[in-house]
């Protein structure tokens, strides 16, 4: 519990603080950086892509899969990056009240000792005994008084930091979502295949049945019999291999799922489609990127943490003007004295008084200290722009994988329909013995390429999606209302340390009252310590 006089220690610290929040301010103030961006997306004029104001929160459920929206659910529950990247927002949301506190005073000490002396009786002058006791209580404090500004850039950056954590966690979960989007994909698709490869096995065991039968009755060579054996050999031999990559691929699953892989097979619907939907896709404009994406944001972020490095550098160069104080009694048994005179008024001393300090002969040192926080600030820059132009790369990559393949796909259909009239004319043909078996196995390598092209491109269009939306930075507002880290690692940590309310939503939260925010004016760099 807060004892009765805090609300006045807080009172005072922050008429204090406000007196000289008056001081300049040294070292550059953030701006946001110009960055390349586009007027337009290349494929903006596609009607399959919709450019009005888009919503990214549950994108996945254009899909309408349930599979897809339950894995989504528990990925949010349990992936443990996720965990540690919402554990970050935590040491970031301390690292601020360090950077805070110290913009008080810095030095505070409360000290009391109680000794047993001995003098040597060596000494020229007399006394009753050359053993006795001292007592002493005493207090020091020292004040770093923030004359240039050189603390509250410290709480500037500081604040910066935290915010970019917390844009980190939105990547993060961002990452996480498409993520276990295209990996259920690849495990419908791959599961497609297989049951594409079995298909094929029936089709082409009922051919080498044909081709036995005609051999045996001498209208066929063991050439056909040969020839049908091989073909279902290699179509047999592809089942093994696309199983490993079933496994490898719910294994992947289970990872981001944070759940053993026989939980995650279990949990999937067997014999589920590829997703799909005749939606179109909802890409906004390239602009919006840069207030949507979470790296950009985080980028942003470091940016100004950095900038206000400079000017925390800076204030080096200057004089330091601090308040220094000590105050204590001292007391002991010589002679008349007791040591019970440590509370009297007699034994109190004092001193307190400015001083000021100026590191006049490291002037080297510290120019180029600023001179490294600079280059530093100039790289952030530099890193922010390549995240724009990288974002809309991503972006760009996704839509033409999404186009393209939907028309690819469309093709293909055309394509595994003429195949399958072609085997199944093929089949008729050789029956009557019009046909040799080579326009079968023809056929048959023909059918079961065209099938595994349009499961592939089925599953290319849900891919391109993902990673379109994935690119837009769809998905991070799934955590608005929620705490960074669960309740039980909530449990675990309090029980551990003292967290005081670092713990509860309203603290964590970059939308909650009284915490700034990427899009909104920021708090005041000046402020009550946070116990």
């Amino acid at each position: 519990m807060n004892s009765p006089w805090t609300p006045l220690k807080r009172r005072i610290l922050s008429l204090l603080s406000i007196a000289i929040a008056g001081c300049m301010l040294v070292g550059p103030d953030f701006r946001r950086p110009s960055a390349p961006i586009a007027d337009k997306w290349n494929e903006a004029g596609d009607p399959q892509l919709i450019t009005s104001y888009p919503k990214y929160r549950d994108w996945w459920t254009v899909f309408n899969d349930a599979d897809l929206t339950h894995l989504v659910g528990l990925a949010y529950q349990n992936n443990l990056s996720l965990r540690q990247a919402g554990v970050r927002v935590l040491e970031a949301r301390a690292q601020l009240g360090i950077a805070i506190g110290e913009f008080y005073p810095q030095q505070q000490t409360l000290g009391a000792s109680l000794s047993y002396n001995r003098i040597p009786g060596s000494l020229p002058y007399i006394l009753n005994k050359n053993t006795y006791w001292s007592d002493a209580f005493g207090a020091q404090a020292a004040w770093e008084i923030d004359f240039w500004g050189k603390l509250r850039r410290a709480i500037e950056s500081a604040d910066d930091a935290f915010l970019a954590s917390v844009a980190n966690y939105d990547n993060a979960l961002v990452s996480l979502v498409a993520d276990v989007a295209t990996t259920y994909v690849q495990i419908r698709t791959i599961e497609a295949q297989i049951a594409i490869a079995h298909e094929n096995v029936e089709r082409q065991k009922t051919a080498l049945k044909i081709a036995r039968a005609k051999f045996l009755y001498g209208t066929a060579t063991k050439r056909d019999v040969y020839q049908a054996e091989d073909v279902l050999g290699a179509t047999e031999a592809t089942i093994p291999q696309l199983s490993i990559q079933l496994a490898q691929s719910q294994n992947a699953l289970s990872v981001l799922l944070g759940a053993p892989p026989e939980e995650v097979v279990g949990s999937l619907t067997p014999s589920s489609s590829i997703p799909t939907t005749q939606a179109n896709l909802a890409v906004g404009v390239p602009a919006e990127l840069l207030r949507r994406r979470p790296d950009i944001r985080q980028a942003e972020l470091l940016a100004a943490a950095q900038c206000a490095q400079i000017g925390f550098a800076k204030a080096d160069l200057l004089p330091t003007f601090a308040l220094t104080g000590n105050i204590g009694v001292f007391s002991s048994n010589i002679g008349r004295a007791s040591l019970g005179d440590v509370f009297s008024k007699s034994t109190l001393a004092f001193t307190t008084g400015p001083t000021v300090q100026w590191n006049i002969l490291n002037y080297g040192q510290i120019t180029n200290n600023v001179r490294v926080q600079d280059a530093k600030f100039q790289e952030a820059i530099l890193n922010y722009q390549s995240v724009v132009l990288s974002a809309q790369q991503e972006v760009e990559n996704g839509i033409t994988v999404f186009v393209q393949s939907r028309r690819q796909a469309e093709f293909l259909k055309e394509s595994v329909t003429a195949a399958t009239g072609a085997y199944n004319i093929a089949m008729i043909q050789y029956r009557q013995g019009i046909a040799d078996f080579t326009t079968v196995l023809t056929a048959e390598q023909n059918l079961l390429q065209a099938q595994n092209n349009l499961a592939l491109a089925t599953g290319s269009v849900a891919l391109g999606l993902i990673s379109t939306y994935r690119a837009l930075g769809g998905g991070w507002e799934l955590r608005e209302g929620h705490d960074f880290i669960p309740a039980q690692t909530q449990r675990e940590m309090t029980n551990r340390t003292n967290w005081g309310t670092l713990l509860t939503p309203d603290l964590l939260h970059p939308k909650a009252p009284g915490l700034p925010s990427a899009d909104d004016e920021q708090k005041p760099l000046v402020r009550p310590p946070e116990f």
